[in-house]
């Protein structure tokens, strides 16, 4: 045993304290050929077994560190959580929005396992030209009713496709769950096609939502780094790859069917549409366009946090 700890110690991780589990990157074979080259003949499963009993284990890597931590970060959860009392002690409608990861649609392999006799054959390569297209899921999480609309794209994540996504929600939940309302709350990550910085996603929210329904719309980005505590990421997009993984995303007809019968025990319901729309990508907003819309910047962290209507 102290040979073979001798052989782990410059290969170990783990406490520095000593206690609790280790794990080694070596493997049981090559810590087998290595203590034969010392005179102990010992097999691989043999070393395996003395792992154990040494406290190693196998071990993967586990994301757990951000690499981004704002200094208003704190700040910022605080107001999230005051907008979202504000909002729901009114009885008006607040939803988290984000963009799943784009799948491609074909005959190929879906990470996760399902129960079945025999395997799914799939293609040996991933390759974008063997597609049918591809998806890209637009989810809108009703945080209160603990519902989701996801609207899945075939061209490109924009912010006019995260707009048109918001308005599909809008004109097939929204209303009817809550009625005429005339204030929305918006949860968002600081990136992407719904992030703070880009124009077209302000522009958007005014031209096609705001002005022509008359909704006053709050806008609330989670911190840099922080996306995970977005709502729609756990309770929408998560139980959708749980229901669909190991299953091959062949057409768009069996994508929308296992988003839209995603349900979990907490009672969540999802409803799903294609949007067949071309959405070309760079399009540019001017500093007229902006001037002509009505956007508020809040006292607290306005490049977060903002109002438009």
């Amino acid at each position: 045993m102290r040979l073979l700890v001798g052989l782990l110690e410059p290969e170990t991780a783990g406490s520095p304290t000593g206690k609790g589990p280790k794990w080694c990157r070596r493997s049981t074979y090559w810590l087998s050929q290595e203590l034969a080259r010392r005179g102990m003949r010992i097999s691989p499963n043999s070393v395996g077994k003395m792992l154990v009993l040494a406290d190693y284990s196998l071990r993967c890597c586990r994301k757990s560190i951000s690499g981004t931590n704002h200094p208003e970060r704190d700040r910022q959860f605080q107001h999230l959580q005051e907008m979202r009392r504000r909002f729901e002690r009114l009885g008006l409608p607040i939803i988290s929005v984000d963009t799943k990861n784009r799948e491609l649609v074909g005959n190929f392999s879906n990470k996760g396992r399902t129960y079945r006799r025999e395997p799914y054959e799939t293609s040996a390569y991933d390759f974008r030209s063997d597609a049918l297209g591809v998806a890209i899921p637009y989810g809108i999480f009703d945080v209160t009713q603990n519902t989701g609309t996801v609207v899945v794209g075939i061209t490109h994540d924009t912010p006019q496709f995260a707009v048109d996504s918001i308005e599909t929600w809008l004109v097939t939940s929204g209303f009817q769950t809550y009625g005429q309302f005339e204030e929305l709350l918006i949860l968002a990550d600081a990136g992407g096609s719904n992030g703070a910085r880009p124009r077209l996603w302000k522009y958007a929210l005014h031209e096609c939502i705001s002005a022509p329904y008359g909704i006053r719309i709050t806008i609330c980005h989670y911190p840099s780094g922080a996306s995970k505590w977005n709502p729609v990421e756990h309770r929408l997009f998560g139980p959708i790859s749980n229901n669909w993984q190991g299953e091959p995303l062949r057409d768009y007809e069996r994508i929308l069917g296992f988003i839209g019968s995603t349900k979990t025990k907490k009672g969540l319901r999802v409803d799903s549409f294609l949007n067949q729309r071309t959405y070309p990508c760079g399009i540019k907003v001017s500093d007229d366009q902006m001037d002509a819309i009505s956007l508020e910047r809040a006292e607290v962290l306005p490049q977060w946090n903002y109002t438009i209507g």
